[in-house]
């Protein structure tokens, strides 16, 4: 498992389409445990782009504040489970929580 995050100086940043780059956390075969965290940067916005671009760098899994509905269609077409509404914490402290299962969310932070 391998799960994404899309950060500004480290947190959470809600605005998943135009964000600089992502963590990345590479996940023990237990789920439960991170064993690698990577920083990846986005490339340039091209609508549609980032579904592709985030399944080529072998991620699995998406937390992020807010995405559209197209852009969670995309993803899934791809195998990529995507879940919104993740408060603007540290990275690492919302995969912990998204691993333990402690993870709250709110409100999808997007609405188109």
């Amino acid at each position: 498992m391998k799960i994404a995050v899309p950060v500004a100086d480290g947190k959470l940043t809600q605005h998943f389409g135009h964000c600089a780059g992502f963590d990345s956390f590479d996940i023990a075969d237990d789920g439960k445990t991170i064993v690698k965290k990577n920083y990846i940067t986005a490339p340039p916005h091209e609508p549609g782009l980032l579904p592709r671009f985030l399944k080529d760098a072998g991620v699995t899994h998406i937390v992020a504040g807010g995405m559209g509905s197209r852009a969670r269609d995309l993803f899934s077409e791809r195998g990529i489970s995507v879940c919104v509404g993740a408060p603007a914490l540290p990275s690492e402290e919302i995969v912990t929580q998204y691993l333990a299962g402690t993870l709250i969310t709110g409100v999808n932070g997007c609405d188109h």
